[in-house]
């Protein structure tokens, strides 16, 4: 395989893709889809893709003729079509790690910004008013940490570290565990990928059985909470909060009431947004590409 084009399919992350084009071997070349064309058009030729939240569906790869890998440059494949995948004899491959440390940073940034209240921290500081709003500590709480892979345990540490009682579950753990951190949390904090058995997983029972006031973090994916019951939930004064760095739509509407709320902390998706979690991924990928041209097995095969 002399030539590769490489598409990146995702609409945020344009640093790595310029980590990765700087370092490309000869005969290969990266380029951002066309977002005024049809995926499937876009991806044709290609002979790799990198969906990063770019949906890339059966029809899509079993069109694309010349495609011979599909490398996710980060954790979640949820966005691609595994099954029609599989049947093409696509390999799909993940980067899992690379964004843990700045996962867990960015839930304790949300964690922090909720317990001493930002959003009208900021506005009291427009408004030149002095010493509101009133916070709290996180010394003494309890935090909940639903998904216990490297990032949740990444943001266990620190936040034992701050003096809170951490307590947690996988995301495949039973109902009684479940329902048994959500009553004892003051934070709860998500990790978990988004799988069919996670969809929809925090609802309006899930909320309900939350400490009234209590904290809610999310990191992971938009579609884990049910939207209806958080907004009813806040409006309830059942939640205390949320934070959110990742939404049911991207890109979302900054304008929509639920995110103009004093008691919703949101980020635009910036996760995993940092120039470290860019090298190690520009590394990981062209290790992939470079395995891919010498026949050689592929890190972090997924199908």
């Amino acid at each position: 395989m002399t030539e590769l084009d490489i598409v990146f399919c995702g609409t945020g992350w344009l640093p790595m893709v310029d980590a990765v084009r700087a370092r490309l071997p000869e005969g290969a070349s990266v380029r951002v889809r066309d977002y005024d064309r049809p995926i499937a058009e876009e991806v044709a030729d290609a002979h790799v893709i990198l969906p990063s939240n770019g949906r890339i569906d059966g029809a899509s790869i079993r069109g694309a003729q010349n495609l011979r890998l599909i490398q996710q440059p980060a954790v979640g494949v949820e966005v691609v079509d595994l099954d029609a995948a599989k049947a093409c004899g696509v390999p799909v491959c993940n980067a899992p790690g690379a964004n843990a440390d700045a996962l867990a940073q960015n839930a304790l940034l949300l964690i922090l910004a909720l317990a001493r209240r930002l959003p009208e921290a900021r506005r009291a500081f427009a408004e030149r008013r002095v010493g509101v709003p009133l916070g709290r500590e996180l010394t003494g709480k309890v935090l909940g940490v639903i998904g216990l892979g490297r990032s949740g345990l990444r943001l266990a540490g620190a936040a034992g570290a701050l003096g809170m009682e951490v307590v947690g579950v996988r995301s495949a753990s039973s109902r009684q565990e479940l329902e048994a951190l959500l009553s004892r949390a003051d934070f709860v904090s998500l990790h978990c990928p988004l799988t069919p058995e996670t969809q929809g997983l925090i609802g309006e029972a899930e909320l309900g059985l939350m400490k009234r006031g209590a904290y809610l973090v999310n990191c992971a994916r938009g579609s884990i909470i049910d939207r209806g019951a958080l907004e009813a939930a806040l409006a309830e004064g059942q939640l205390g909060g949320v934070g959110m760095d990742v939404f049911w739509e991207e890109p979302w509407d900054p304008d929509e009431p639920l995110f103009t709320r004093d008691d919703v902390v949101t980020l635009p998706h910036i996760g995993g947004s940092t120039v470290e979690v860019f090298a190690r991924v520009a590394d990981l990928v062209l290790e992939n590409i470079r395995r891919l041209r010498a026949g050689e097995e592929l890190l972090h095969r997924i199908v």
